[in-house]
């Protein structure tokens, strides 16, 4: 087998793996990319972790009083919430493609926009190791330590699911792709490698599986409609060898037929997908997403299909996929390189083809009598009032097998205080009957007696690298946070450590930024 084709086989493997992952929050909800076992530093958490508590089931109280959130426009950073305020509320989300498109975008020599930065993005494209809960749901984890700048601390909320057995069965899937030849997708590396990608994953389907293929460019075509793979596999490989770049990006046009050609071709039990390959930047029929995004909204709960979206491109319409895919209850990802194509299709994502939780949110209540002021880091387009957080009918986000949710909070403690500091909880709907569930961890002051950056926080560590670097590129200024340099240092030497590829790259994202931020 030669480069070409191992390539197209390595990024197809990842296109059925991730087409058919269960995740996304509308509103991280969405899926997210998940670390090599082998590339993960700091195989235990830091020191205090506390695991999570017993399932609640539907019932139990709202801790903590409500008041009005003072929400900060997308982009900008959330003020610290007022007294009596000490709930934070969010739908869950694991998307990457934030930190993906932001490599891209600094490895060109170039500071990515500020209003691309999203820091649950960059925090969740690496996967601490939380204990995993031995059925369906999640698992709570809440640790924390203190921070270089007086009274301020960082707290983590780390929430897990039982990951899936790789050889084991799966259902079905039913994988309608909608695969954007506008003229952009013919820089290299785009719709070349989508070809090679689809040709390879066609033969690696099983028989029971289906697969439908709309193109779009000023127009959308439906090139293929949902086909059983046994017995058409050279029907398959004939339509996917034809496709050729021409003219606009009609997204609307695309996703419209896309979901079209899905609902007919709907299958009970299977797993059904829209995966959408584009590099987003529309500009031929409805280019905003509103009216797009209403669509979507109405089959993800009519018939439950999801969209997974690909980006791809040095320019790429991140915002507009990232709404895509939130109304969509689905997962985006970026893609730059083949190897990044390997390493996130294929060695970090296993086959996350079992839904473990829909409709998941999380709840963080933060006790009065110990935090002065805290601030979550990212997140600012999923937030959820907090009296929705029992409301099943507020969408939530749809997780999958194997994956890791994070969220980090810088909290101001109270002077001499100390006893409770904080209880996580997370609410998730069983996917066969939406019953509800829930599971909590909570947290002491204690906790936070060691530093972040002292030994035996390497976990911690690589969590506060990743949010305060990406909180620096879009203009933030967290209490205690290092400058560039600083960063580049400490993450270097965890990435030594560790012995870990994904943090070098981490470290190199971030001299590159140190080194542009200085030029400019």
């Amino acid at each position: 087998m030669d480069r070409r084709q191992r390539r197209a086989r390595a990024f197809a493997g990842g296109l059925l793996a991730a087409s058919m992952l269960l995740t996304g929050c509308a509103g991280e909800g969405r899926g997210g990319s998940a670390a090599k076992h082998a590339d993960r530093p700091g195989l235990s958490g830091p020191n205090g972790t506390v695991g999570g508590g017993g399932s609640t089931g539907g019932n139990g109280s709202t801790a903590g009083a409500d008041a009005s959130r003072g929400v900060a426009p997308e982009g900008e950073q959330r003020s610290v919430a007022p007294a009596p305020d000490y709930l934070s509320t969010f739908a869950l989300d694991v998307d990457t493609a934030s930190y993906g498109y932001a490599r891209r975008s600094l490895s060109e020599g170039r500071l990515p926009a500020p209003e691309t930065v999203r820091p649950e993005e960059f925090v969740n494209s690496f996967r601490p190791d939380y204990k995993r809960p031995e059925g369906d749901g999640f698992s709570v984890t809440v640790d924390g330590a203190r921070t270089t700048q007086e009274g301020w601390s960082l707290v983590r909320v780390g929430l897990a699911t039982r990951a899936t057995d790789r050889q084991g069965p799966r259902p079905p899937a039913a994988l309608t792709f909608v695969v954007d030849i506008s003229g952009s997708m013919a820089e290299p590396g785009r719709l070349d490698l989508v070809k090679e990608s689809l040709g390879v994953l066609t033969g690696e389907l099983r028989d029971d599986d289906s697969i439908a293929l709309v193109t779009f460019s000023d127009e959308a075509e439906t090139r293929l409609p949902m086909t059983r793979v046994g017995g058409n596999r050279d029907r398959i490989r004939r339509e996917v060898s034809s496709l050729e770049t021409t003219s606009s990006t009609n997204v609307e046009a695309g996703v419209r037929t896309g979901y079209d050609v899905a609902v007919k071709g709907r299958r009970a039990g299977a797993t059904n997908r829209v995966v959408l390959l584009s590099d987003a930047l529309a500009n031929t029929g409805d280019t905003e997403a509103q009216s797009i995004l209403r669509r979507i909204e109405e089959e993800r709960r009519a018939y439950g299909i999801t969209l997974f979206g690909v980006g791809v491109g040095s320019e790429y319409g991140d915002a507009f996929m990232e709404q895509l895919a939130d109304k969509g209850d689905g997962h985006t990802t970026y893609v730059s390189t083949s190897e990044q194509a390997r390493k996130v299709f294929v060695d970090q994502l296993p086959a996350h083809i079992e839904l473990r939780a829909r409709d998941a949110k999380a709840q963080v209540a933060f006790d009065p009598q110990t935090v002065e002021q805290f601030r979550l880091i990212g997140y600012e387009n999923r937030e959820v009032a907090d009296d929705d957080f029992r409301n099943d009918r507020v969408d939530g986000g749809e997780v999958g097998a194997g994956h890791t949710v994070t969220a980090l909070y810088a909290v101001k403690v109270r002077a001499g205080r100390s006893g409770h500091l904080a209880t996580a909880t997370v609410r998730w709907l069983d996917p066969a009957n939406r019953a509800p569930h829930e599971q909590t961890g909570s947290v002491e002051t204690g906790v936070l007696a060691g530093s972040v950056w002292g030994g035996g926080h390497d976990s911690l560590q690589l969590t506060a690298i990743a949010a305060y670097f990406a909180d620096r590129l879009r203009g933030g200024a967290l209490p205690g946070a290092p400058g560039y340099k600083e960063l580049a240092t400490k993450a270097g030497a965890l990435a030594e450590r560790a012995e870990s590829k994904s943090v070098r790259e981490l470290t190199d994202a971030i001299v590159q930024a140190d080194r542009l931020q200085r030029e400019g």
